[in-house]
């Protein structure tokens, strides 16, 4: 019996106290590893939103010189086949970002002009607001409220 409860004492492996250590280092490494994975998420569908906006701004420069002198709806751009149809739906959705997009027709007193807002989902899908119009092609953001044209350029 002396000798079974020697040989229980001289084994080797890990105490109680050293696993939940292990275990806690793993448990903060993931844990900034999951913030890494949200920012950089966060950071691409605001890339992806640029250049989306940058998109819609010259497809309807082609859409403006080849209908009158008027700016299209989404509908429209779609149709024509200037955008596909990711840009589809009311409202749009892409990216994690709504886009939201107002076009003003040409009257006899004014040209026609055109606004587009991208505003983030929620906090998880970026944290800034995008503006452009037809007037510079400037994409404006603000990370607080729906960017506009007095916000600082991109």
């Amino acid at each position: 019996m002396k000798s079974t409860l020697k040989t229980q004492r001289n084994q080797s492996g890990f105490t109680l106290i050293e696993l939940m250590i292990v275990i806690a280092i793993i448990g903060i490494l993931i844990g900034a590893a999951v913030v890494g994975w949200r920012a950089a998420t966060r950071a691409g569908n605001e890339t992806a939103t640029i250049q989306n906006m940058k998109t819609i701004f010259t497809t309807q420069g082609l859409y403006y010189a080849s209908h009158g002198r008027n700016f299209g709806t989404f509908e429209q751009l779609i149709k024509e086949q200037y955008l596909n149809s990711k840009f589809s739906g009311n409202p749009p959705v892409d990216s994690g970002y709504v886009y939201t997009l107002k076009v003003t027709p040409k009257t006899a007193n004014s040209n026609s002009s055109y606004t587009l807002n991208a505003d983030p989902v929620d906090e998880g899908s970026g944290t800034n607001h995008f503006y452009i119009d037809n007037n510079d092609g400037a994409i404006h953001v603000n990370s607080s409220q729906p960017a506009a044209s007095s916000d600082a350029v991109q």
